[in-house]
């Protein structure tokens, strides 16, 4: 087993697969602000990034207010699908349950809301196997900022270095570095392996069955 006593992970294309309800709020959100509707793969591309950043990245509107209309626009239609129809990757939850078996904390730390995930682990029979959920109602400051991680490291009583964080975004990747934790990406998402060169992981995994494989090689 490699020698990290918790395993936090960020959720959305690293556990989970939420595309569908996010495009769908994200072009409910648009068009009801006068925009044209993006496509899937555009949408795709900020997925990991907070809404009303990703919101700015699509329009080139930086306006805070309007910025600031969007979230509600898209919750509108994102929220109940998500937690209705968000499925894990293959392999997240004998992950999950391998882990807590032999006794490695795990943990979510992520830019979607805790209430959210929390609301899809229970339905997924997984919430017991995580001490906790950090999301974006729980922070002031997101990824890449280290203050999720660091109220993860307060909460579990760990040094950086004990903390593996996986993730499968740059801003994962930058949450970890400016955390002293050590990161593996995970390229269920949208950035290549080449993208995450110059932030030194531990690893890289495919997906979520070899991760696994390699906490416990």
């Amino acid at each position: 087993m490699q020698p990290y006593r918790a395993v936090c992970f960020d959720f959305d294309y690293t556990l989970a697969d939420a595309t569908d309800s996010i495009v769908a709020g994200f072009q409910h959100g648009f068009t009801q602000m006068g925009w044209p509707a993006p496509d899937r793969e555009t949408v795709r591309g900020t997925i990991g990034y907070l809404l009303e950043d990703a919101y700015t990245m699509l329009t080139g509107d930086s306006d805070p207010v309007r910025r600031a209309q969007f979230r509600p626009l898209f919750l509108e239609v994102a929220k109940e699908r998500q937690r209705r129809e968000t499925v894990l990757f293959p392999g997240a939850e004998e992950l999950l349950r391998a882990l807590h078996s032999r006794g490695v904390k795990t943990a979510i730390v992520s830019t979607k809301r805790g209430d959210t995930i929390q609301y899809i682990m229970e339905r997924c029979k997984l919430m017991d196997q995580l001490e906790f959920v950090i999301g974006s109602e729980d922070v002031h400051a997101p990824k890449p900022d280290p203050q999720g991680l660091n109220m993860a490291l307060e909460r579990m009583g760990l040094s950086p270095k004990e903390l593996l964080f996986c993730g499968d975004t740059v801003l994962d990747a930058g949450a970890a570095k400016n955390a002293g934790c050590p990161f593996c990406a995970v390229l269920n998402g949208t950035t290549p392996a080449e993208d995450f060169a110059d932030f030194r992981p531990v690893h890289i995994a495919p997906d979520l069955f070899e991760l696994r494989q390699w906490l416990e090689g």
